[in-house]
């Protein structure tokens, strides 16, 4: 087996640009909350895709529906009407309240737009500036970069866009010395995946709404990766009292195949017109046909689910926190996204685990980020849980 993953390794290597930090699999299947090898070797995977694969890996009635539109047809272009696009816009607001949907093929272009419609009504109102916050993380475009104050995905590659102040997340008095009547919207994601699964705090939403209701701006809410049952509820924001102009979603809307969307209400969707805005790939048939089931189930079961598994993921986390004080620091998310603070890099947790068995990823150097699929059984967490347990124990 080691001369078959070798030969891979040295494969990819050749005709690859070396941007990705692959672990050392190389997947011949993958099916629920599992991962296979070329060697039939079987691993649990918390990493999901990076929170893409929401019913699991290789899901039937995914596949079923994808092949079913795949006879049909698989891409025909925006210029028509397609029953899957229309279908999933249907449901989409029927379960968020908004009334306006706009597909793309991913999270990042779900965030180049979204920018595009807040520059838009900004110049149309007399507002320029955009306020970010550190920490945070929109995608890897340069609209999406331009939000967010990471070096190590920035440092030499700009200028970036202006107009754009990227603030300390959760510091309310930062936010009243920034925002201001020429704000023109602010931008944050509920649950900061990518910087540490860390919460918004409640009065800090509280006084952006206050802001809001004084200065006139729009709240641009990215639930790329919290979006879709994730934490417990369909959207993060659902845990504030506060509902953002604009709505930003991916990784689980297609149930593995790429699908974004923008979620808004008729007042900004007007200061788009034909052809202010579109996309050649964005809203794919056979991507919208599979979103379609992950939206059933959602609202079938699987919410409820979260809900409950999330709270037994956190009760046994809390155990394990309290057994290990010294490496774990804090527990941090809601639902199935949630982040164990250690006093170690995160990659010596994950490369343990990993010999156990176990995907697992971490974010932010030393946050282990736990995001399984959402059909994931009490008996699988039970496995993570041992299998932390185990790793930690040896440090």
């Amino acid at each position: 087996m080691d001369s078959i993953k070798n030969d891979y390794f040295k494969r990819e290597k050749q005709v690859f640009f070396q941007v990705y930090k692959r672990l050392p699999i190389v997947v011949e299947s993958a099916v629920g909350c599992y991962i296979y090898d070329k060697n039939g070797e079987k691993y649990l995977d918390f990493l999901s895709g990076i929170a893409v694969n929401a019913l699991g890996h290789s899901h039937p009635d995914i596949i079923e529906v994808a092949i079913d539109q795949i006879k049909k047809y698989m891409h025909i272009s925006n210029y028509f009407y397609q029953e899957p696009q229309i279908r999933l816009a249907e449901k989409l607001t029927r379960i968020t309240g908004y009334n306006r949907v706009f597909f793309s093929n991913s999270g990042t272009e779900a965030t180049e737009g979204a920018l595009k419609l807040i520059r838009r009504w900004g110049n149309k109102n007399g507002k320029k500036e955009i306020i970010a916050f550190s920490g945070g993380f929109h995608g890897r475009t340069y609209g999406a970069l331009s939000l967010m104050d990471k070096p190590k995905y920035k440092d030499g590659m700009g200028p970036f866009l202006p107009d754009i102040k990227i603030i300390e997340y959760n510091n309310i008095r930062t936010l009243e010395e920034n925002v201001n009547e020429n704000t023109t919207a602010v931008v944050l994601e509920f649950i900061q995946g990518e910087g540490g699964i860390v919460e918004a705090k409640t009065d800090f939403i509280n006084q952006i709404k206050l802001l809001k209701e004084k200065y006139n701006f729009l709240i641009l809410d990215d639930e790329i990766q919290t979006g879709l049952g994730r934490t417990g509820k369909m959207f993060a924001y659902e845990h504030y009292n506060i509902k953002p102009d604009i709505v930003i979603t991916a990784k689980a809307l297609g149930g593995g195949f790429p699908l974004g969307a923008i979620l808004s209400n008729d007042e900004l969707a007007n200061y788009w017109g034909i052809g202010t805005h579109g996309t050649t790939y964005g809203g794919n048939s056979v991507a919208c046909a599979c979103g379609s089931v992950v939206i059933d189930y959602l609202i079938n079961g699987v919410l409820q689910k979260v809900k409950e598994n999330g709270d037994y993921l956190k009760s046994e986390l809390i155990k394990i926190m309290e057994k290990y004080p010294k490496l774990i620091l804090q527990l941090r998310g809601k639902g199935l996204i949630q982040g164990l603070l250690l006093s170690f890099n995160g990659a010596i947790l994950v490369e343990k685990l990993l010999k156990r068995k176990v995907i697992s990823n971490y974010c932010s150097e030393n946050v282990l980020r736990i995001i399984p699929p959402l059909i994931v059984e009490r008996s699988d967490i039970d496995i993570f849980i041992n299998s932390l347990d185990e790793c930690l124990s040896q440090l």
